[in-house]
């Protein structure tokens, strides 16, 4: 057994190798959420989807403005809007991972090898986002959307595990900073990468065509970087699960190397198999079983009760705001790519900023201060958002306003959230995956309800309409992204109330960024 195998808990935290490597997998990870998640895939995307953009004249303003005429895509014989069918597709994902990570968790605990499954989603994600540089056109769309999904499945499954480790590798009062530390390292290096991407597609491309071939090499180099950097995280961080005694005969699906043996000692290969199905099966069983089981368990805690629901109502808003913000960007502001993708460079350096403001911020005020004043600002965001219109000459500034705010307020509240459920989890527990499955599940569930309520509202907006005219409503035309941006203040604002019910201990002499 090497020594990143299974080790007593006390011999691996604190130490600065592991919660180094474990940090570094933010640096390797995070790519995917500022390149194909934000920027670059989310304005590809539209660029294929929209057939040409049509000028429109504004009298109130005496402005030229110009507005994307998208193509509509097809499904089961009816059209939908391109955008909406992204939001839907992100559904689609995290209704996956839903579904997966209990099992999968369960399982990485009764086997002891939950560095396993984080390696599988990591290249699971990693090959996807290559994948996505074959999706040149409405032709194959639905391959690009089917990449997409794959990628997303990757990314959020991979930090079910991935999260689940910070308690196993720190002290309760370094684990602000080292959640904080994770962000900043995430942060930076997505910015170093976009950079480099940017001047392929900026500087280096020549004419239209060449600039859509140097983006999907883009998608190639974030699978690569995300596979590349990662290989330090697995080189280091331990294996770390409860492992239990009986075992199937061999382990057939995880280990393939077992699918081609006889298994003649062991009574034949289909003997072996039904025995990992039945295996499988009662894991399956067990772990929904576990998980609502935990949840129970974790909801009869008053500080948990109140935290959790708090953080399933903000990450409705937050997490969806992040998946759709490029697209609002685009649809909604027609904002130009190379300025588009300059403020969202700009939001990852003010939240590498904002999460060490936010880590140190808590030590004097509290992690429950520190939550409630970043999900404040994101209901001004949400607001404002709203009252964003593309005929107004000053839209774009107004833009860069709100992305300022959630610039700020986005690696803290992330940060903090992962932190603080990690200080009132049970302290030296061997369930820490499962915890953090229930966590993740509660946050890719948020996510479902969010990215389904956002794409709603953009596919049914002028149903919308004649409902609130029959209330002499008026709601304004062509705004569908702005009045489901401005849904999510509402579920911010329940988070808000929530969480001022919390009491999280205090912790003296805790490390901060």
């Amino acid at each position: 057994m090497s020594e990143t195998e299974i080790q007593p808990t006390q011999n691996i935290k604190n130490n600065p190798k592991i919660m180094k490597a474990w940090a570094v997998y933010d640096w390797a990870n995070s790519v995917y959420s500022l390149v194909i998640t934000s920027t670059i895939f989310p304005i590809y995307y539209s660029i294929i989807t929209t057939i040409y953009e049509k000028k429109e004249y504004v009298e109130e303003t005496g402005r030229w403005i110009d507005v994307p005429v998208r193509h509509m895509i097809k499904i089961l014989g009816k059209e939908y809007q391109p955008d909406a069918v992204y939001g839907y597709s992100l559904t689609i994902s995290f209704l996956i991972v839903v579904l997966l990570s209990p099992f999968l968790s369960s399982l990485a605990d009764t086997i002891g090898n939950k560095k396993s499954f984080l390696q599988f989603f990591c290249y699971l994600g990693a090959t996807s986002c290559m994948g996505l540089a074959m999706f040149t056109g409405m032709h194959n769309v639905f391959l690009g959307l089917l990449f997409s999904i794959t990628a997303s499945v990757g990314f959020w499954g991979s930090l079910v595990f991935y999260n689940s480790f910070l308690p196993d590798i720190a002290t309760r009062d370094k684990q602000d900073a080292l959640s904080a530390k994770g962000y900043v390292y995430g942060y930076i290096g997505s910015v170093v990468l976009v950079v480099l991407c940017l001047v392929l597609i900026m500087v280096l491309a020549k004419g239209e065509e060449q600039k859509l071939i140097f983006t999907r090499i883009t998608f190639l180099l974030t699978g690569a970087w995300w596979f590349g950097f990662s290989q330090y995280t697995f080189k280091h961080l331990p294996q770390f699960g409860d492992v239990k005694e009986k075992l199937p005969k061999d382990l057939v699906l995880l280990n393939y190397k077992n699918i081609f043996k006889r298994h003649e000692e062991q009574g034949g290969f289909f003997e072996v198999l039904k025995d990992n199905i039945s295996f499988y099966k009662d894991i399956a069983k067990e772990s929904f079983r576990e998980l609502f089981k935990v949840g129970k368990g974790l909801f009869k805690d008053r500080n948990l009760k109140f935290f959790l629901s708090s953080f399933f109502f903000y990450s409705v808003g937050m997490q969806t705001i992040f998946l759709m913000a490029t697209l609002f960007g685009k649809s909604e502001i027609n904002l130009a790519q190379d300025k588009l993708i300059g403020t969202l460079l700009i939001i990852q350096i003010e939240a590498i900023i904002g999460a060490v403001i936010f880590s140190r911020l808590s030590r004097k005020i509290g992690n429950k201060n520190v939550i409630s004043i970043a999900v404040i600002l994101w209901i001004v965001a949400c607001i404002w958002a709203f009252f964003l219109d593309k005929e107004n000459p000053t839209v774009e500034y107004q833009f860069y306003g709100v992305a300022a705010v959630v610039g700020l307020v986005m690696g803290g509240l992330q940060a903090m959230s992962r932190s603080t459920y990690s200080k009132l989890l049970p302290e030296d527990s061997m369930e820490n995956t499962t915890f953090f499955s229930f966590y993740d599940v509660l946050e890719k569930l948020a996510i479902i309800v969010g990215t389904f309520v956002f794409a709603l509202f953009i596919d049914k907006y002028d149903t919308l309409i004649k409902i609130f005219a029959k209330i002499d409503v008026t709601l304004p035309s062509a705004s569908g992204m702005r009045f489901a941006a401005f849904s999510m203040a509402i579920f911010f604002f329940v988070g808000l109330i929530l969480i001022r019910f919390l009491n999280v201990p205090k912790i003296k002499d805790r490390d901060t960024l």
